[in-house]
């Protein structure tokens, strides 16, 4: 007997080939739905922003080779894209007390405040969508978004 996984062949593949058309567009539908959305609060930031804000709130200030690996991001991107939050007051850097030569970033009061209206807007959005869902289905797909992004990341990761 032989094992779909491995051969990429039957089920398997017609399985992880929905997988690939489902998450295809579930990238663009949630960018077209957020670009679309007539709310503000989505436009206070955007996904870059976003995303380092909330690494920033939930594992405290970090440089910017920390943050960089953590995303999975090039340094040079990171630092371009810190210098542009920096510019709109919505991290700070302060010297590295690890290594002088070095900064540490950390979001501001304005910066976190920002997150969170685009945290709080999202949430409603995504409330609005899935209304008809029921409490186990909205658990199911959240565990289930957790256990892909963990596996995402873990394939990212250097080796």
């Amino acid at each position: 007997m032989r094992d779909d996984r491995t051969t990429g062949t039957g089920r398997d593949e017609v399985t992880l080939g929905r997988i690939e058309t489902e998450v295809a567009l579930l990238m663009r539908l949630g960018e077209a739905t957020r670009r679309g959305t007539g709310t503000m609060e989505h436009r206070l930031l955007d996904r870059a922003a976003y995303v380092i804000l909330r690494h920033l709130d939930s594992a405290g200030p970090q440089n910017v080779s920390a943050l960089a690996a953590k995303l999975n991001l090039d340094g040079s991107t990171v630092t371009r894209q810190v210098s542009a939050m920096q510019r709109d007051g919505l991290i700070a850097r302060t010297p590295d007390p690890a290594d002088g030569r070095g900064t540490v970033i950390s979001p501001t009061p304005a910066g976190l405040q920002r997150m969170a209206a685009v945290r709080a807007a999202r949430i409603r959005l995504y409330g609005d969508i899935l209304a008809a869902w029921s409490p186990d289905d909205r658990d199911s797909l959240a565990e289930l978004l957790h256990r892909l992004n963990q596996a995402l990341e873990s394939r990212s990761r250097p080796r």
